[in-house]
Order: C-alpha cells, then sequence, then structure tokens
C-alpha cells in the first residue's frame, strides 16, 4: 500500500476561466486513483470583480471534489505569481501544478501517486508526458507545431509535481515573469542549483492545440525579454542549462539591422550600400518565411498568415529582446541573490 503521508498531494491550477477548465477539472475527476488531499484553482482573471458566474460551470464538474476545493484570486499578475498564490495554500507533501487547457489521462491519478512514491529523497520534482494531439488528415500549421513541442520540453507546469518543501527552500517563482514562458525552466534551474533532483514520470497529460488567431507568433515575440531575463539570472549558456532550444534571435537580429541599414543608407543618399542591404533584408526575410510555410499546409490562409508575419516578426522579437535586457539589466544572477 503507498504511504500517503508521503505520497499526498495538491492541484494547483491557475486559471483565467477560459472554457477549457470544466474539460480540465472533468479529466481530473474521472481519473482512476487516490484523490488529491485539495485542488486550487487560482482565478487570475485581471478584472478587479470578475464575473463569478464562469467558474459555476466548472465547479459544477468536480462533484465531491467540491468540498476540497478553494477558489483563490491572484489579481491578473501572471500565471507564475498565480502558482504562488495556489502554493500559499498548500499543505501536502507534493504539489502538482496543471494548466487550466490540459486534460489529464484515465489513470493519471494512480500514476502520479505511483511517480511520487517511487521518488527518491533527493529528487524534487517530477514532470509528466505531454501528449499533443495533432491533425492526420493534413499537415500541421505553425501554430500546431509550436504547441506540439511542449511534448518534448523539460519541466513545464502543463503537468509538474514538485515537492511543496522544495517550492519554498527555493521561493516559488519568479514573479517577474508575467507569461506563460520560461518561468517553470527559471524554477527548474533553481531547483536543480538547490541539490535537488528532477525526473521524468509515467503519467500522461493531454494538450489539445488551442484556437489561436492570425497574429499569435507576434505576440509569442515578447517572450524575448523574458529570454534576457534568463540571461541575468542564468548566465550566457542558459539554454543548454534548461536544454532549451535556441530558437532564431540572432538571425532575427542581423535581418532587423539590415532593413534599418536600407532605410537608412537610402535617406543618406547611398543607394547602391541601400540596395545591398535591402537585399540582405529581403533574404533573410524569404529564408525565415519558407522556413515556416515549407512544413506546413500551405493553404491560402497560412501562407498569407507566414508571409506577413515572417515580415514583422524579426523587428518585433529584435524590439522585446532590448526592451528585456534594459529593463532587467540590474537583475542579479540566481547564485548572487543566494549568497
Amino acid at each position: 500500500m503507498t504511504d500517503t503521508s508521503t505520497t499526498g498531494y495538491a492541484v494547483v491550477i491557475p486559471t483565467l476561466a477560459r472554457a477549457t477548465l470544466a474539460d480540465c477539472l472533468a479529466a481530473l475527476v474521472a481519473a482512476h486513483g487516490p484523490e488529491p488531499d485539495e485542488i486550487v484553482l487560482v482565478d487570475d482573471r485581471p478584472d478587479p470583480d470578475p464575473d463569478p458566474g464562469a467558474l459555476e460551470h466548472p465547479l459544477g464538474v468536480l462533484g465531491d471534489l467540491r468540498e476540497r476545493t478553494v477558489v483563490l484570486r491572484g489579481g491578473g499578475r501572471g500565471p507564475a505569481a498565480a502558482r504562488n498564490t495556489g502554493l500559499s495554500a498548500v499543505v501536502s507533501p507534493w504539489t502538482a501544478f496543471l494548466d487550466d487547457d490540459v486534460q489529464v489521462g484515465p489513470h493519471w491519478r494512480d500514476q502520479l501517486v505511483q511517480d511520487l512514491a517511487e521518488a527518491a529523497p533527493d529528487t524534487a520534482g517530477v514532470q509528466g508526458v505531454i501528449a499533443v494531439p495533432l491533425p492526420g488528415e493534413r499537415r500541421p500549421t505553425d501554430w500546431e507545431r509550436g504547441t506540439a513541442g511542449l511534448a518534448t520540453a523539460r519541466w513545464i507546469t502543463a503537468d509538474m509535481a514538485y515537492r511543496t518543501e522544495a517550492l519554498k527552500q527555493v521561493g516559488g517563482f519568479d514573479e517577474r515573469f508575467t507569461r506563460a514562458f520560461r518561468e517553470d525552466a527559471d524554477l527548474a534551474l533553481r531547483v536543480l542549483d538547490a541539490g535537488w533532483r528532477i525526473r521524468q514520470g509515467r503519467r500522461t497529460t493531454r494538450h489539445p492545440v488551442r484556437p489561436a488567431g492570425r497574429w499569435v507568433s507576434l505576440g509569442q515575440q515578447r517572450g524575448n525579454a523574458d529570454d534576457a531575463l534568463m540571461r541575468r539570472l542564468h548566465g550566457p549558456d542558459w539554454w543548454a542549462k534548461a536544454v532549451a532550444p535556441r530558437g532564431r534571435f540572432r538571425r532575427h537580429a542581423a535581418i532587423t539591422a539590415a532593413g534599418a541599414a536600407a532605410l537608412l543608407l537610402a535617406a543618406a543618399g547611398r543607394p547602391r550600400a541601400a540596395a545591398a542591404a535591402g537585399l540582405a533584408w529581403a533574404a533573410g526575410t524569404a529564408e525565415f518565411t519558407w522556413a515556416r510555410i515549407a512544413p506546413g499546409p500551405r493553404t491560402r490562409h497560412e501562407v498569407t498568415t507566414m508571409l506577413a508575419t515572417g515580415v514583422l516578426i524579426p523587428p518585433a522579437a529584435t524590439w522585446h529582446r532590448i526592451s528585456g535586457e534594459w529593463r532587467h539589466r540590474s537583475a542579479p544572477a540566481w547564485q548572487e541573490m543566494t549568497a
């Protein structure tokens, strides 16, 4: 028999009261295995007086687990702060974080408790296996491919269980990460630096691809500011430490510099130099755009979206990275903060 004194767990779910929350909670209720000691929903809608009716249906699907559920207000400060709010209410040995747009597997609760029971004393975290369903009748879009990357990402809080003690030891999530980006990698690196281990578990959670508008990839470029904070906190090699793809920022910066140079040289009356810089900009933009079009479905909507965003993403990425470097220029390294 599993010792629940060491495998007792709470589930913390930050939410914006999206329509996916009801499915998330319904899957949690339907899963076989020991029930969570507590479920903490953190309503992170920025409205100071959000409509409580938006949570009525999700809470209604909880059934008997409703009495173990508490709803806290997050204040709209982002998922890192919302998870800290949820963590502050947890008394269980383990805290399992779920996103409000995932659906745990039918044996998730059994598998989670088994994952926790098998964790060595120096293991602080056990990650779930993320499955991203993609369309089988066509090639995935750029947005779908990006979401599919979650299946191989390290330490993501779509399904991540941590010892509550370890979380409190490192101070929880860094609330300067106001987007759902890099806050999980930062936490994991601090946990590892504190001498703990993190391992992969067996439980499986489904992460559907949520609908997204044409300009979603442009908005994602705000994450470049979070990369600047990661660099300040964990050094220039943080990519390697976090086993994260390095991305295309250097190419984006080069494309942006070529475009800016073309405009400045043209304004200065140097047409040949401006043409050369403009050619470099066009070549870089074309390569980036085709790299996103080639593996996709190549529908008219997808191609026109890639063409439009392919022009705008490099300068947007560069702007957000520069603004992030400036905003976090005084942030001390993680080791310096704990010295």
